[in-house]
């Protein structure tokens, strides 16, 4: 069993940067694959990175080359590095973990969720 909480999320310029955190607490954080997915009003809930218990990672088309999935063991944190931000990024950025052998995209094979954070990019 894990919680989760994400942190970080805030107010920021297109172009600007932001790094959100989500702290894990529970069983060991290091057996999970973790994930960052986001949820904009009105919109489907969208897989944005995963990075699995051995540090393997996968980012959805649309943040690939601009965010970063990062993870450290020893703190029970995953982390994730946003740069380039556009008005699109605006979301709920939730943090996932599942204990699934082999991973996906889809929203039902993770397992555990955090409460979200607000990111909000506007001028």
């Amino acid at each position: 069993q894990v919680q989760l909480v994400e942190s970080g999320g805030e107010l920021v310029q297109p172009g600007g940067s932001l790094r959100l955190s989500c702290a894990a607490s529970g069983r060991t954080f290091s057996v999970y694959h973790m994930a960052w997915f986001r949820q904009a009003p009105g919109k489907e809930r969208e897989f944005v990175a995963w990075i699995t218990r051995s540090g393997d990672n996968a980012y959805g088309d649309s943040v690939k080359g601009r965010f970063a999935i990062s993870r450290d063991n020893a703190k029970n944190t995953v982390y994730l590095q946003m740069n380039n931000l556009n008005y699109d990024d605006t979301a709920v950025y939730y943090c996932a973990a599942t204990s699934r052998e082999f991973l996906s995209i889809n929203r039902g094979d993770w397992f555990y969720w955090g409460p979200g954070t607000q990111v909000t990019v506007s001028s």
